[in-house]
């Protein structure tokens, strides 16, 4: 399915065109933002820079508070509106969206804390967990997500969809190395324990993304792929 197949149709009242295209806008300057605190994140953890965390941090309040107004926004155009078909699925997928980055700034706040606690604990010993490629990959997924959805690119959220797999095995091998880390030298535990809660984090962020991307999904094609294998969800949206 090519990028923009099926974006909302234009209306006779410009003012409801306008309205769904400042709540796209909002939603997406909320996925900016997210980006930057998940970036921010990441740096502060690869660098234990506490400072960088206990900033990004507080910044998860003012994530918040945009949840709340992009959601108030989409009830009004709901109720006012009654949008019907492509302009409701665009609007129902944004309310979900939005689900989704409050959450990604959530497990940023946790990997900038985790930061904080191992800047605190001390050196880690040098390269016994990569978080710097498995956070580009994420990080990747989330500006891919969000660039889907700006373009209405079904295609595009399918094969960040597929990344989500890449992830998880990069997460399980890390995971395993940590266990065992741990199992040899049982001292490092609580240094162990805050990499394994940052790498649990990390985890989750690409969740989050690979679930906007089924948003973008049913928003461009009207095809629920939440539970399809991502090599069937080509086929189903082009059935």
């Amino acid at each position: 399915m090519n990028a923009g197949a099926d974006k909302p149709r234009s209306h006779i009242s410009q003012q409801f065109n306008t309205d769904l295209e400042d709540l796209k806008k909002h939603m997406l300057e909320m996925g900016g933002m997210v980006e930057k605190q998940f970036s921010g994140a990441m740096q502060a953890l690869i660098e234990a820079d506490s400072t960088l965390g206990e900033r990004i941090a507080a910044d998860d309040d003012l994530l918040d508070q945009m949840e709340m107004k992009i959601d108030e926004e989409c009830n009004l155009i709901i109720a006012r509106r009654q949008p019907a078909a492509r302009d409701l699925r665009l609007v129902l997928a944004i309310v979900k969206a939005i689900r989704d980055l409050e959450r990604i700034g959530d497990e940023s706040s946790k990997i900038a804390k985790a930061a904080i606690k191992m800047s605190e604990q001390g050196e880690f010993p040098e390269g016994i967990v990569d978080f710097r490629s498995l956070g580009e990959k994420v990080q990747r997924m989330v500006h891919k997500a969000l660039d889907s959805f700006a373009r209405y690119d079904a295609d595009e959220a399918i094969a960040v969809v597929q990344e989500d797999k890449s992830v998880d095995n990069d997460y399980a091998i890390a995971m395993r190395s940590m266990v065992t880390f741990m199992m040899e030298d049982p001292s490092t535990i609580s240094k162990v324990l805050n990499v394994l809660w940052a790498l649990r984090a990390i985890e989750r962020v690409g969740d989050h993304a690979k679930n906007i991307c089924e948003h973008v999904i049913y928003m461009v094609a009207g095809t629920d792929v939440r539970h399809l294998n991502p090599n069937k969800m080509s086929a189903k949206i082009n059935a």
